[in-house]
Order: structure tokens, then sequence, then C-alpha cells
């Protein structure tokens, strides 16, 4: 158990690692492995090797926030906390910093018309459920938000200060990888999980386009590396714009209402939030027109060039 008096007075460094990695209890382990598994993208953004010096610098960071929160708890409001929840929970705390500060919000739908619903509504929704699962749980998470927040500014020079060294990255690269790298499945997973037939069906054109698209990829950087660096987002993107206009031709009153060639405008608000994440303006404008103005698909095909 995580028993700061016993760490404190009888000097038990052990239960300081083996409290803040071991996990005692369900609903915090299946929160944390769901909040680490969305928050996987970070990896791909930083690096492993950043990504694991944000993870250890808020581990260590947070247990002295632990302490110092326990301590002025105590003196302020003469309440003596003991044993705090255990478990990999401070930095999964702390990643909510950069999931708020670095991704952008998109707005999904509506809930009685008034909440709007967002695609990190589900992630926050799981962060609240993991900060009231436990009564202490607040200290926890306000050390571990505290130390997200540090090392993210690179307050006091945290980033320069407690990182991973390239050795033991690349040790690890060479003995934890082989580990937990899988080859792509060979076979086709099940599609059709639609209720109608026409759902079965777009859920397999979907699939179809993902999968062309996926196999254009390597041959797009090719002639990209080639032509100076600018994907040909007009080829990225054929089978969407078709379908588009076929939806579009099949239904008489959009066909009315709607012109023969309309002009791709592009919200300066979604190339925002495409820059934010770091692609440049050209490209988050060409995968914008290409995708008919849809965030969600222009992202998910710039994250995979």
């Amino acid at each position: 158990m995580y028993n700061l008096q016993k760490i404190k007075q009888e000097f038990q460094i052990w239960r300081l690692i083996c409290g803040r990695f071991i996990c005692l209890d369900l609903t915090h382990a299946f929160c944390s492995c769901l909040l680490i598994y969305n928050f996987r993208i970070f990896e791909r953004r930083y690096g492993s090797r950043k990504f694991a010096s944000f993870l250890l610098c808020s581990w260590v960071f947070s247990a002295l926030f632990d302490t110092l929160l326990v301590e002025a708890l105590h003196y302020a409001c003469d309440v003596k906390v003991d044993v705090l929840p255990s478990g990999l929970l401070a930095p999964v705390f702390a990643l909510f910093v950069p999931f708020y500060c670095s991704i952008p919000r998109v707005q999904v739908t509506r809930v009685l018309g008034q909440f709007a619903i967002t695609n990190k509504s589900l992630v926050y929704l799981m962060g609240l459920q993991l900060f009231t699962s436990s009564f202490f749980m607040w200290i926890i998470a306000l050390s571990g938000l505290t130390s997200g927040m540090l090392y993210h500014n690179n307050v006091f020079k945290m980033q320069h200060v407690i990182f991973i060294p390239d050795w033991v990255a690349r040790c690890g690269s060479y003995t934890l990888e082989p580990l937990f790298s899988t080859d792509e499945p060979t076979l086709e997973s099940a599609v059709g999980m639609g209720a109608t037939l026409d759902i079965q069906r777009q859920q397999r054109m979907d699939r179809l386009d993902q999968q062309l698209l996926l196999s254009q990829l390597p041959h797009m950087r090719r002639n990209t590396q080639q032509q100076g660096g600018l994907l040909n987002w007009n080829r990225f993107f054929p089978s969407l714009r078709q379908r588009w206009n076929a939806n579009h031709q099949a239904d008489p009153r959009s066909a009315q209402n709607t012109p023969a060639n309309p002009p791709q405008e592009v919200s300066e608000e979604q190339v925002a939030r495409l820059m934010e994440m770091g692609f440049s303006r050209v490209d988050a404008l060409e995968a914008l027109r290409a995708s008919n103005n849809d965030v969600n698909v222009a992202t998910n095909f710039l994250l995979q060039r």
C-alpha cells in the first residue's frame, strides 16, 4: 500500500516505488488502462524517448507533491492522511495537460440541444470517473496535474533536468520493442456490424477506401520527395469525392439547392486546429478541401503520412 507515514517514519522506500506502480483497485486499473490507450497519440507525436521522459518526470515530481499536499492538509485542516490510492495514477492525470493544450476540440453532436459532445468528452468522463473513485484521489490528481503543467511549460528547465538518456532509450528499443511489436493481421477482420444493409455496405466501402489509401501511401511519399514535399491530396481522396458527388446526384432536392461546382470553403478555425497538431498550413488546407471540410478524415490521413 502507498502508506506515506511508513515511508516517512520507517523509511520504507520500497513502498514509495511499489505503491506508485502496482494498482490494488480494479476500477483504478481499468480506468487507467483506458486513459493510457487514449493518450497513446502523444508517444507518436513526441517520440518514445520524450514520452517516457514526461512519464518519469511527472512520476518523480508528483511523489514530492503528494507529500507536500498531505502535510499541508494536516497542518491547515488537522486531517491526517496515511494511505493514498496506489498505482500509476499521477502520470495518467499529468497527461491531461498536453491533452487539453494540444489536441483540438471537434464537436461531434449535442445532447438536449445545449450540451456539446466533442471528440474529447469520453476521455474527460473517464478521468472524472477515476477522480471520483476514491476519497483521497484528488491529492493524486492535483499532484499529477501540477507536475504535468510544470513539465509541459518547462518550468525550472525540467525537461533538461529529468529525462531518459539516449543509451537507455536504445537499450529499451532493442530489448522491449521485439516483445511488444506484432505483425499486421493477414486476414481481414469482420465487416458489416451496422444495423441495416445500407450501413453495412457503407462500412465495407469505407474499409476498402482505407486499404486503397494505405496501399497508395508509399508511392505518394516517393512522389512527394521528388516533387518538393507536397502531397497531391486530389489523388489521395478520389473515392470520397466520388461518393459525395454520387450522394448529391441521387438526392434531387440537394441537386436543386447545390450548385454544379460548389466552392470548397475551408474554415480558418479548422485550419488552426490542424496547425496546432503540428501540420503545415498548406497540408491542412489541401486535406480539408479534399475531405470536404471533414476535420476527422483530414486529421486521420495527415497522421498517416
